[in-house]
């Protein structure tokens, strides 16, 4: 099977597991087999609308879509799960199931929609990202956005009808024996003593805030890892990209290509010979611009352990040496993956090689492990030919040595004259080429026929001359400088971001500071280019996730400072963050900080608020409307939503597990993005208790009784 389908396989078999484990724990919650059905049916329908709505956006259901899905399963029932306790807790003051429908649901709707709210409006900035990472992005926040949005439709108008029909014939309104639990009033009280603590007086609150600010900035410096571009995959296919001596003909490449078939033969036949896995197809092209070689492996995920046999195959054949690469699922041109391509440009071909041997030398002595590819080469000893017109003679004929270049170019290789579009048929190129005799010879170029500018038939020799010397196999320009450009591939324990730093710090600084670049200009582009570029882009996503969250807090809670109380819990969350990608690290597998992985931080921003609108919003009611003040409101809120918190932490954490500890073939794409979120959720939600009751106690005094008003 195809890595795509692999991975697909792998995120459907997650997000099965992940619903399972989700209802799972709202059984061990509820203890009530109509109360886990009536939370758990938010999980199909949410799921299956967000189908709808993903044909209806003209998006595809693919591996990015349905990962986000699978990251969603468990906040697809956050919004029930409030509701759903909201409702049982005013069935045991004795109301209908009716009464506790009606008002249970009234009463969080202000929470459950800002949760909501919150949450899809951080996904607007991703949507509209135009980066090269953007694409990966959006269709993630598509997904997770209609799944929210319909969770929430559902937690207010399914579960409160469910409710009703389920348990209006039951009058007994107490939770019966088995729904009596031990072990959590246990874990409520403890967590309402420390939260007492917390608040005990104007002391014990600011110690707490500064304490948990404190560890998590303390966290957040000290794990943060250097960044990666996108991930790599184990795609099952390993490339090996040869740079020949100059000068070989094509049989001589023919002849390098059966050694390397005879030298790989035996890895055909026998699986596991000196540790390889058994080689299932190999290829190999020998061109006069790219000379490659590669292959994929019986086992799909094992590819990466026939490198050394192909570097082995490489470094046996005399005069030449190349670079044994893994392909990368999101490679954009061959060679081109995880790469810091290192650009040196400048007028004379002769410095620029120069320089380019001087930097692929010390960044192979800064970076032991990488692997440098020049492109074109570094080699000017090429056989070339050049046609050298005759001006006069072109003058007289009435061309120019534009005019003759076009004729040589059409002569040899074609030219591309224009471009036919028929409709509904990929484009084609319409390339003008020479009559069908073959130029054996460089010589008999010059005895091809052409026409003068007066219409008449001439010879190429009679209006330019052939010289034979050596060159470049090509001449590749940037910014209309002669450039050569070192493909600097960095093993896979050295980070993108920190090999840019060592090349541009370590080696390019401290050889320009020594003069030995002068006259050149170097730059850094590939894709530690983009890294910057999609880095910089997130950051500003990041900080505009921010500001809409808090306009639309303080627009939901009709004042400024609530907002900022709330959105206290991205740092705490962002420390978690950085804690579970460290455990992933340890634990699982080796899991860079890619890009997708730091939109996870985005993500947290939308769902670790929640936990904190549910205890400010209770907060205020308790002041607004049910006649309590000061640290008694703040308390008794921490104290009624202590259960939906940690019931909606635990459906959420699990069920986006599977995509965290699975390591399948693709599972590494997503297990840095989850790790973030399995450890910003749990993080936060442990410090938003204390932290929050805190920051609140602060500026609850400002707030006065509505009752009247209701009334």
């Amino acid at each position: 099977m195809k890595l795509p389908g692999l991975i697909i396989n792998l995120v459907k078999q997650n997000v099965l597991i992940g619903g399972v484990l989700a209802i799972i724990v709202l059984l061990t919650f509820l203890r009530s087999v109509r109360s886990t059905l009536t939370t758990a049916v938010a999980i199909p329908i949410s799921v299956i609308g967000t189908f709808i709505f993903l044909s209806l956006a003209g998006r595809s259901l693919n591996v990015v879509s349905l990962a986000g899905i699978s990251f969603a399963v468990g906040m697809l029932v956050d919004n029930s799960i409030v509701v759903l306790e909201n409702i049982d807790r005013h069935r045991k003051m004795g109301k209908s199931a009716f009464n506790a429908a009606l008002e249970g649901a009234k009463e969080v709707w202000g929470a459950v929609f800002a949760s909501t709210a919150t949450t899809v409006a951080v996904f607007l900035p991703v949507i509209f990202m135009a980066e090269e990472a953007g694409q990966l992005f959006r269709d993630i926040a598509i997904a997770i956005t209609f799944s929210i949005i319909i969770s929430l439709l559902v937690s207010v108008s399914v579960i409160p009808t469910l409710i009703h029909l389920l348990y209006r014939k039951d009058k007994k309104r107490g939770g019966n024996a088995l729904q009596k639990s031990i072990v959590g009033p246990v874990i409520a009280r403890g967590i309402m003593a420390v939260s007492a603590f917390c608040l005990k007086n104007v002391f014990t609150r600011i110690g707490t805030i500064v304490f948990f600010t404190a560890l998590s900035v303390t966290l957040v410096v000290w794990l943060r890892p250097s960044a990666e571009y996108l991930p790599q995959g184990n795609r099952n296919l390993i490339l090996n990209i040869l740079i020949p001596p100059p000068g070989y003909s094509v049989d001589k490449m023919e002849e390098i290509g059966t050694y390397i078939y005879k030298e790989a033969e035996p890895y055909f036949q026998e699986d596991f010979k000196d540790g390889v896995p058994r080689i299932k197809q190999m290829f190999f092209v020998g061109a006069d611009r790219i000379t490659i070689f590669g292959g994929i492996s019986e086992h799909e995920t094992r590819a990466k352990e026939m490198m050394p046999l192909f570097t082995r195959i490489m470094n046996s054949i005399p005069g030449f040496f190349g670079v044994s690469i893994q392909a990368g699922i999101f490679e954009s041109g061959i060679g081109k993956g995880r790469t810091v391509e290192v650009n040196i440009s400048g007028q004379q071909v002769t410095d620029i090689v120069a320089a380019g041997r001087m930097l692929y030398g010390a960044i192979s002595e800064k970076i032991p492990d990488a692997q440098i590819r020049p492109v074109p080469s570094l080699e000017t000893s090429y056989p070339e030919i050049r046609i050298i017109p005759d001006k006069e003679m072109l003058a007289a004929s009435g061309l120019t040595e534009r005019d003759l270049g076009t004729y040589v170019d059409i002569l040899m290789d074609g030219r591309t004259i224009d471009e036919y579009r028929p409709e509904g048929i990929k484009q084609i190129d319409l390339v003008l080429k020479g009559g069908t005799e073959e130029f054996d010879t460089p010589e008999s170029i010059l005895s091809a026929t052409i026409v003068n500018g007066f219409g008449d038939l001439i010879k190429v020799d009679d209006v330019a001359d052939m010289v034979y010397s050596e060159s470049m196999p090509q001449i590749s320009h940037l910014e209309r400088k002669r450039n050569v450009t070192l493909q600097v591939t960095p093993s896979k324990e050295l980070p993108l971001q920190q090999a840019m730093e060592i090349i541009e710090t370590d080696v390019v600084a401290s050889l320009q500071a020594a003069g030995k670049l002068d006259g050149l200009e170097i730059s850094i582009g590939g894709n530690a280019d983009k890294l910057v570029e999609t880095g910089r882009a997130l950051q500003w996503n990041l900080l505009l996730a921010l500001l809409i969250t808090y306009l639309l807090l303080a627009a939901l809670f009709e004042n400024f400072l609530y907002p900022f109380i709330i959105l206290f819990t991205v740092p705490l969350a962002a420390a978690g963050g950085f804690v579970g990608l460290e455990l992933v690290n340890m634990l699982i597998a080796p899991q860079g900080f890619d890009i997708l992985a730091m939109l996870g931080f985005i993500i947290l921003i939308g769902t670790v608020v929640n936990n904190a609108i549910l205890i400010v919003h209770q907060s205020l009611n308790n002041v607004r409307y049910h006649a309590l003040e000061g640290l008694d409101a703040i308390s008794d809120a921490v104290r009624t939503r202590i259960r939906p918190i940690f019931m909606s932490a635990t459906t959420s954490l699990l069920a986006m597990t599977p995509l965290v500890v699975s390591t399948g073939s693709g599972s590494e794409l997503y297990r840095g993005l989850g790790s973030i979120l399995l450890g910003g959720l749990a993080l936060s939600t442990m410090f938003t208790l204390f932290v929050i009751p805190a920051l609140l106690a602060f500026v609850i005094r400002f707030e006065r009784s509505r009752s009247h008003e209701s009334a």
